[in-house]
């Protein structure tokens, strides 16, 4: 899909990590090049043509964040470096000014270490409760083993819309309603979901959204913190500098600019944000459901092809999101991913930065193959006609 779009295919090799990140199209590359060649200048600081242009270009990609995640308000949208800095902002900005000793956060053991490191680091702080949610034996989420672990001291439930090794989809939409039932905050890692498929934050009634640019498309540096504007109104900035305060005097008296801007201190990523933009645009052209559809016929395909290797263990095989984890038995998964690379394949190997799922799949390193709108069932085929070479593996990567 596409393919020719993207300049760096032309080289010969097959990319199946786009967990990690993504590859990116011409267009969007494009669009940091003409900021940087045709218009640069500073965001918010200047009064003349060109710093207005970056001005309108810069907050015009908030309006097409709403587009995307289908809120209201692009004021709900927070420019950030990341998923994991707007998982950051949210725990200590927001949460740790509301939580108090003995409340409870709900995690599973799937998340990635970014939704996992700041509430243990809270849980030193202030003293939170971190539980987790059981899985099934398909190492997926249900509202019923949420609601066997919510107590009257949750808070807050946090959780990734879509794991990156497992690859289920978690029903956020029924987790929302839950949440809203009990009072309870739903902060959703939209990071390897926003990119995906189609996320709707208001139907889903999520409170707090995290996602990065470099896993859609776009540049590395970038990532979107989406709050609900009345919880971000009461959230606190977790960095000051510049271009965030309205006034400050030497006697201390601060005033901070109204939301999201007193959260984007100092110069912001401002190419990375435009280039965001034109990533948001090629992905809505194409339409969320259609690669959401298409990165599961991969899969399907994948799974089908992989029966014919009698050495493959699959630990995934029904989660419905473009993610397969696996390993060749009594294989090292990096040995895995080096033989993969001698035929010029790229896999993830290791734990994936999920360090605690190995808890659930009684295994801690796995290989991945993560699939974006670009792959073909052709480079599928070639993977399975290397990986069919495998009883070589030692005598190729030693």
């Amino acid at each position: 899909m596409n393919r020719e779009d993207f300049p760096i295919l032309k080289n010969d090799f097959i990319y199946f990590d786009n967990g990690a990140t993504t590859l990116k199209p011409k267009c969007v590359v494009d669009a940091l090049d003409d900021y940087y060649l045709t218009y640069t200048a500073n965001a918010h600081r200047g009064d003349y043509d060109n710093s207005q242009k970056v001005d309108m270009m810069y907050e015009e990609v908030r309006k097409k964040v709403t587009q995307l995640i289908h809120n209201q308000d692009p004021r709900e949208i927070v420019f950030t470096y990341g998923t994991t800095d707007s998982l950051n902002m949210i725990t200590f900005g927001f949460m740790e000014p509301h939580l108090k000793k003995g409340d409870e956060v709900l995690l599973t053991k799937a998340e990635h270490a970014s939704n996992v490191l700041p509430w243990l680091e809270l849980v030193k702080k202030i003293g939170i409760v971190v539980r987790y949610i059981p899985l099934t034996s398909d190492n997926q989420v249900t509202i019923e083993n949420i609601e066997k672990v919510i107590t009257q001291n949750t808070k807050v439930i946090s959780i990734a819309h879509v794991t990156n090794v497992i690859g289920d989809i978690r029903p956020v939409k029924e987790i929302g309603a839950l949440c809203k039932k009990n009072n309870i905050y739903f902060v959703v890692d939209g990071a390897q979901s926003v990119p995906h498929l189609p996320v709707n934050v208001d139907e889903s009634n999520i409170d707090f959204l995290a996602f990065s640019a470099h896993k859609m498309l776009g540049p590395t540096g970038v990532g979107v913190l989406y709050g609900k504007l009345d919880l971000l109104e009461k959230m606190k900035p977790t960095r000051f500098g510049g271009g965030m305060n309205s006034d400050f005097e030497a006697d201390g008296i601060v005033e901070y600019k109204s939301v999201p801007t007193c959260f984007e201190a100092g110069t912001p990523p401002i190419a990375g944000v435009i280039g965001l933009g034109k990533a948001i645009d090629y992905l809505l052209k194409i339409g969320m459901d259609n690669i959401h559809k298409y990165e599961l016929e991969l899969k399907e395909y994948l799974l089908l092809r992989l029966k014919e290797i009698p050495n493959v263990i699959v630990y995934n095989p029904k989660s419905t999101g473009g993610i397969v984890a696996f390993n060749l038995d009594k294989v090292f998964s990096q040995d895995t991913a080096v033989f993969l690379n001698q035929f010029s394949i790229c896999v993830r190997a290791g734990n994936h930065c999920a360090k605690i799922l190995k808890d659930e799949l009684k295994i801690k390193n796995t290989c991945r193959i993560s699939f974006y709108l670009y792959n073909t069932k052709e480079e599928i085929d070639r993977l399975i006609d290397v990986l069919k070479k495998s009883d070589q593996i030692f005598k190729i990567i030693l």
